[in-house]
């Protein structure tokens, strides 16, 4: 029985390199919007195979934010912020004990689930009063710091964090966080 490493080291034996594919979907993507074709936006969808199997099946498909055409002539005015820069704004209102930047991120029927609670925080006026405490509860000098961030995705988003105190790491602080997105009345939301 050969060990995987020396299976891995074998140059017949390695897997193709990984093959990254864009093109136009052909299909309708679930949770994507159709645009027409005097539409701003296009979309595009990433295709990944994950296999060394030569089989069709084994790609994997994510759909990125809608984008701008390259327009000279686009009003800004009407493009949603990315889903990530939704978050980004979160997390900038919480470090700046702005609550009403953050009302305006959060939908009426969000779900905040943190594990160290028992029960998630049910609609926005729960998760805004959660947020009222735990900002009154700590020093301005208590942030937090983004360390990475996905960006490719409309709808959902996933963040790599930790706490700073006055600039500096907070020991045993890091955490992760994922959020869901959705765009209600012409305005992007967290879920």
């Amino acid at each position: 029985m050969r060990s995987t490493i020396s299976h891995l080291l074998s140059p017949t034996l390695l897997p193709p390199p990984l093959n990254i594919r864009r093109k136009t979907p052909t299909f309708p993507l679930k949770n994507s919007r159709k645009f027409s074709s005097s539409s701003r936006t296009r979309t595009s969808e990433i295709q990944l195979k994950v296999s060394s199997s030569s089989s069709e099946n084994q790609t994997v498909t994510f759909a990125p934010s809608p984008t701008r055409k390259d327009d000279d002539d686009v009003d800004d005015s009407d493009v949603l912020p990315s889903a990530s820069d939704v978050v980004r704004s979160f997390y900038k209102g919480i470090n700046d004990r702005d609550l009403g930047s953050v009302e305006e991120l959060i939908a009426e029927k969000c779900v905040y689930e943190d594990l160290i609670f028992p029960r998630p925080f049910v609609g926005r006026k729960a998760i805004l009063e959660f947020f009222k405490k735990f900002i009154d509860s700590f020093s301005k000098d208590l942030q937090f710091a983004i360390e990475d961030i996905s960006a490719e995705d409309s709808l959902a988003v996933g963040v790599t964090w930790h706490l700073e105190w006055k600039g500096k790491a907070f020991p045993f602080s890091k955490g992760c966080s994922f959020y869901r997105l959705e765009v209600i009345n012409g305005t992007r939301q967290i879920m």
